[in-house]
């Protein structure tokens, strides 16, 4: 939502939501949808139609599904709200299967301006400007291994390295 926010500001805006079919997905969804209708932005939805396959990650599945979606609006940049927290976690995500990847700046005619940005930092701004927002239910859920490092891991890196979110900003610039 800050990352909308921040756009329609000084762009005209249509907002791509995907639906993941999580618990709360509905209640996200008629979030989305009440603003783009209290602020005049043009809302496309989709949603996953399939379930995932025996022996597939859901977060790897939806992550496919969702950027097929996407791919479907290739005319213009499509923005994502990534940021450096989720550049922390998915590098150690990878680390930890032997990759160490760094959330490309693009991906196609994706694009990712926020990853230099702390989850902290957009969470002040909507509080700020009063931009209201959602923080998914399924963000709790300790059955996704994302939410397992958020949660359970990243308080014990950040006691072995409390700089860490700098390490990975330095990556993420030379990425750039």
């Amino acid at each position: 939502m800050v990352a909308l926010d921040f756009l329609k500001r000084k762009h005209e805006v249509t907002v791509l939501h995907y639906h993941h079919n999580t618990a709360n997905a509905d209640k996200a969804s008629a979030f989305v949808q009440r603003y783009c209708e209290q602020n005049s932005i043009t809302l496309i939805n989709d949603a996953i139609k399939s379930t995932v396959p025996l022996g597939r990650s859901r977060e790897e599945w939806w992550r496919e599904h969702r950027y097929k979606f996407f791919d479907k609006y290739n005319d213009y940049p499509l923005v994502t709200a990534h940021h450096l927290d989720d550049c922390v976690e998915t590098w150690l995500f990878s680390s930890i299967r032997g990759k160490g990847k760094i959330i490309p700046y693009r991906r196609n005619h994706v694009i990712r301006p926020f990853r230099l940005n702390r989850k902290r930092d957009l969470e002040l701004w909507a509080n700020l400007k009063n931009v209201p927002y959602l923080e998914d239910d399924s963000n709790l859920d300790m059955c996704y291994n994302r939410n397992y490092i958020r949660h359970i891991m990243m308080p014990h890196v950040l006691e072995i390295n409390p700089g860490i979110h700098k390490t990975i900003a330095k990556k993420v610039r030379k990425d750039e």
